[in-house]
């Protein structure tokens, strides 16, 4: 693993997550159909997602954030200074770290000595669901995918899941649940990974040398949507003023 220099959430992050297999999206290369050997669609579409990104090297995600993502991004540094408050452990930040061989990366909420140390991940949701994990101290699925992502690709011995909501009263604002590594499902999450990211460098090899013409004559049908719906997008905003937003438009 090594540590990339670049702000979360810049550009240059974006372009150096692009086509790597993230965190956020853990859950999604885990998810199963409902019909045994199916793919699921989540699964399904973030694979065409990083073919197309590593076809292309521009990201297919959108950089869309509602408001409520808006507040958990503020309030995140508020978060990192009341753990450190509770538990007296000085907590860095970092960039983007990225797998020494795999096309695979991950972006943490903060990290406590070395990489492999301990990790957090913070999440400032509404008061509702910051007291549901206040009362149940259960960590949903979805973020338990994401942590293990996190140390696996770091070897990290343990993740603190950090909830915080600064509505509240002092004793309320934040809840801590400790995941420990040895109660993870690395090993399996390993053997996912692996074989996700080894589906995507299939489809990926046979194409990425091929003209313009050849690609989309030889390319599957959904990944040369995919790209051809990135080209167009693209196209439409360089021909149009500055700061104006497109409506997404899908090839047909």
């Amino acid at each position: 693993m090594k540590a990339l220099d670049c702000v979360q959430r810049s550009e240059a992050w974006r372009l150096a997550r692009c086509g790597r297999l993230t965190a956020s999206r853990a859950a999604d290369i885990l998810a199963r159909a409902r019909r045994p050997g199916e793919e699921s669609i989540s699964r399904r579409t973030y694979r065409q997602q990083l073919i197309g990104e590593q076809l292309t090297g521009i990201p297919l995600d959108r950089p869309f954030r509602s408001a409520a993502m808006r507040r958990g991004c503020d309030q995140e540094p508020a978060a990192r200074a009341a753990y450190a408050a509770r538990t007296g452990l000085v907590v860095h930040t970092s960039g983007l770290l990225v797998h020494d061989v795999l096309k695979a990366g991950c972006s943490l909420d903060g990290h406590v000595g070395g990489f492999d140390e301990g990790l957090l991940e913070i999440k400032n949701p509404n008061t509702a669901t910051h007291l549901l994990y206040l009362v149940t101290r259960q960590v949903p699925a979805r973020y338990r995918a994401q942590i293990t992502h996190h140390v696996w690709l770091t070897g990290a011995r343990w993740c603190d899941f950090v909830s915080y909501d600064a509505r509240l009263p002092a004793r309320l604002r934040l809840v801590i649940v400790r995941l420990e590594r040895a109660h993870l499902d690395i090993a399996g999450y390993d053997r996912e990974a692996r074989r996700f990211l080894a589906e995507v460098d299939a489809a990926v090899a046979p194409l990425a040398g091929l003209a313009p013409v050849a690609f989309f004559r030889a390319a599957p049908l959904d990944v040369a949507r995919e790209v051809l719906t990135l080209c167009a997008n693209t196209v439409r905003r360089r021909t149009q003023p500055a700061g104006w937003s497109p409506r997404l438009v899908r090839a047909s």
